[in-house]
């Protein structure tokens, strides 16, 4: 198992234990297109809870992009935008994990989040 550390002046702590990048457990969506333009979302489902108790909840990043970006950037757009879009969802999701005391495993397609010990 790999796992993936969060550096702390200080200390180090696990707060991602998985057997890939965090990145591999993202789902890509895009929604209905509006006159503003296109609008996405990076989905993280994960476990919460007790064995006994599990409950399936999920983490959401949107983005969107405008018209005038898909204009400028061309076919390069969507996918530069949606790199830079996961780069910051995955960074989120590392600071909520610090900040919350919590961490990501398992070695299941869903991981689970539990209380760091």
């Amino acid at each position: 198992m790999i796992r993936h550390h969060l550096t702390i002046p200080g200390l180090l702590m696990a707060h991602i234990e998985l057997p890939r990048a965090l990145e591999d457990y993202f789902a890509f969506a895009e929604t209905t297109p509006t006159r503003n333009g296109r609008r996405f979302v990076i989905t993280l489902p994960y476990f919460s809870g007790t064995a006994s108790a599990q409950k399936l909840e999920r983490l959401q990043w949107w983005y969107h992009v405008s018209p005038e970006q898909e204009r400028q950037m061309g076919e390069a757009a969507i996918t530069t935008l949606r790199a830079q879009a996961t780069e910051k969802f995955r960074r989120h999701i590392e600071r909520w994990l610090e900040n919350t005391r919590q961490h990501i495993h398992g070695a299941e397609p869903i991981p689970h989040i539990d209380l760091l010990r």
